[in-house]
């Protein structure tokens, strides 16, 4: 189901719908011909904002911990394309180990590891749990909500490759960002697949090359169906070496919102909306970084830093932030705000679900405490676009549209992987 929108049935997102729509054939011959040259991350998910006058993608991220919100409906998605994925990868796949962030204590994410052996399995594949974590010495079996449990067992590395007790994998799965760092047990692995690969954690990533690498997808794509590529596209800055403890510092931050929420101003005025601009301030590392700051006047950051470091203290030394454009969501569930959050692996879109949170406001970051989840699901079980159905009466075609930015948001991260690629002069 999608939840009921605040914006006219006549608004400009179901112009851009329509849009989608009637150049599907060429979309998706844009897509084939864009995989032929690139391989798409091995999995991800993108959260997406529809403000009802804009759609776009705010976050992407390479390991996705949410498999468990997915609708039963949707799991024979994920399974055919993790096929796929495997065939490319070690086509004589027998063997396969899953990474999990050290801290499993969360029974939410215990149930997203469930599933995403399950899917795993169904593939074809015998699946093993292994923690990198100096917490876990020997096998530790959890009960998992729902009556299932897991087997969490203590990963070794022998001869280079790493595996669990009489286990030997072809290709270990990370579902841990390794935002605290990279281990060396992971490292200069002997003839086995890594998924995603190290330049992809949070220790390595940089969100600007991300939003670098989607504004010029999203310019592409924009002139393949004939619209303005704003519409998809949140814009930024990036804003390195700010130490937010001194001045001049700061005054540099101030400059940089109020160029960008100048340039944004400026395109609100060209299509004549009338809510107020604003930014968010956040880390420019691949994980959460710096906590996120909401910005809607230059003139009001010294306040916005006064009250962020009253939930805790700023970040000391120089930053690297990036300032994005706020991008409002008008989405609703049961009244309360939500976000759709689009899951792919491989080149495909596996399903997604609604993140809800009943005490954010339309402006507001709701992957925050208090949030809940939401499948998405179709009404009659039809998962196809759904040609001539006026406008933002379809699930299946709202459905389509956000994976389509899911899918450009994911192709955006295959050009950032290849330019991050510390092998890829050797390649050439």
């Amino acid at each position: 189901m999608v939840p009921h929108l605040v914006t006219a049935l006549t608004g400009p997102i179901n112009e851009l719908e329509q849009r989608i729509l009637d150049t599907m054939p060429a979309i998706e011959r844009w897509f084939r011909l864009e995989w032929m040259e690139h391989t798409p991350p091995f999995y991800t998910s993108v959260d997406v904002r529809n403000a009802g006058f804009k759609l776009a993608p705010v976050d992407t991220d390479f390991y996705p911990s949410g498999w468990n919100n997915l609708t039963p409906a949707m799991l024979p998605l994920a399974v055919q394309a993790a096929m796929v994925a495997i065939e490319k990868i070690c086509p004589e796949a027998r063997n396969l180990l899953i990474i999990p962030e050290d801290n499993i204590r969360n029974t939410f994410y215990l149930s997203n590891l469930v599933q995403l052996r399950r899917i795993f399995h169904m593939a074809g594949l015998h699946v093993r749990i292994g923690s990198i974590s100096p917490e876990f010495t020997e096998a530790t079996v959890i009960e998992v909500p729902g009556g299932e449990t897991i087997t969490l067992e203590p990963v070794m590395r022998t001869n280079g490759r790493i595996g669990v007790k009489d286990f030997d994998p072809c290709t270990i799965l990370l579902n841990n960002d390794l935002h605290a760092g990279i281990p060396g047990i992971l490292e200069d692995l002997h003839q086995q697949h890594l998924l995603p690969p190290l330049q992809a954690s949070g220790t390595l990533r940089r969100k600007s090359t991300h939003f670098k690498c989607y504004e010029e997808i999203s310019r592409r794509f924009g002139k393949l169906i004939g619209i303005d590529h704003w519409l998809i596209n949140p814009q930024f800055e990036s804003c390195h070496g700010v130490d937010l403890a001194h001045a001049q510092s700061v005054q540099r931050l101030t400059e940089g919102v109020d160029a960008l929420l100048t340039k944004i101003r400026r395109k609100y005025k060209e299509y004549g909306i009338k809510e107020k601009p604003f930014l968010v301030i956040k880390g420019n590392n691949g994980s959460d970084g710096m906590g996120l700051m909401t910005v809607r006047d230059a003139k009001d950051l010294p306040q916005v830093l006064e009250k962020t470091a009253a939930r805790g203290p700023l970040p000391a030394g120089m930053q690297d932030l990036i300032l994005q454009e706020g991008i409002l969501t008008h989405e609703r569930m049961n009244d309360a705000v939500a976000e759709p959050v689009v899951y792919l692996m491989d080149r495909y879109v596996v399903g997604g679900f609604y993140r809800v949170h009943a005490e954010r406001g339309i402006d507001e970051n709701l992957s925050a405490p208090g949030s809940s989840y939401v499948p998405l699901a179709f009404g009659g079980g039809a998962q196809l676009p759904q040609l001539g159905v006026r406008p933002g009466a379809s699930d299946p075609n709202r459905f389509y549209m956000y994976g389509v930015i899911g899918r450009l948001a994911m192709l955006a991260g295959s050009y950032e992987l290849e330019a991050t690629d510390p092998e890829a002069d050797l390649d050439t």
